[in-house]
């Protein structure tokens, strides 16, 4: 009969203990860090403080992934602009590795389709500047001047003969006395009679 009494209290003692674990695991359950960004947001989400976009802020900067409907979790890397599916709410060293390996294809893609493009539109110009060539350009821009228009003759002004300062009585004394006589001759014998030519037989 021994045996059932310490039966008896290690069942006791048993009992008694289990019933202190579960409120002691109950509390440090609540204590806890989150476990992914789903349950950090849930948390944010019912804080007493107003601050909840601080506190979700956190959370994205603590959780890279994002848990999916059904077993695991996924990462978008936007510089792909595409989702990765990862083994926890972060990606491991090895799951960095081979996004970073994905991306470094996806930018020799990226630079080959744009050589691709390039060339393509080269090869379009190039076609449509075979099927319609540039109109002929004229000889020459110049218009050349029509040859009915003669050249307009310019006039000159005839150079003024400078006449002596009569001031002076010596510097018009041969001028005056010329002009003198000529008037003189006139007067008196009229004007000079015009030669005529005879002509020889």
């Amino acid at each position: 009969m021994a045996i059932p009494g310490q039966f008896i209290c290690l069942t006791v003692m048993t009992l008694g203990l289990s019933a202190l674990t579960p409120t002691c695991a109950l509390a440090q359950w609540w204590t806890a860090a989150p476990a992914d960004f789903e349950e950090c947001a849930e948390r944010a989400g019912r804080s007493a403080t107003k601050d909840r976009a601080t506190l979700l802020s956190a959370c994205d900067g603590q959780f890279a992934g994002r848990r999916k409907p059904g077993v695991g979790y996924t990462y978008f890397d936007f510089m792909q602009n595409r989702s990765f599916d990862i083994a926890g709410p972060n990606p491991t060293a090895a799951e960095l590795k081979a996004i970073d390996e994905h991306y470094t294809s996806y930018l020799e893609q990226q630079r080959r389709s744009v050589i691709a493009a390039a060339f393509a539109t080269k090869q379009r110009e190039e076609q449509q500047a075979a099927l319609h060539p540039p109109a002929a350009a004229p000889a020459s821009s110049t218009v050349p001047p029509p040859k009915d228009i003669r050249p307009v003759a310019t006039v000159r002004p005839k150079p003024r003969v400078k006449q002596p300062d009569c001031a002076d009585p010596l510097a018009c004394g041969w001028s005056k006395l010329s002009s003198g006589m000529s008037d003189i001759k006139k007067a008196l014998f009229g004007p000079p009679p015009k030669t005529r030519r005879t002509r020889e037989s």
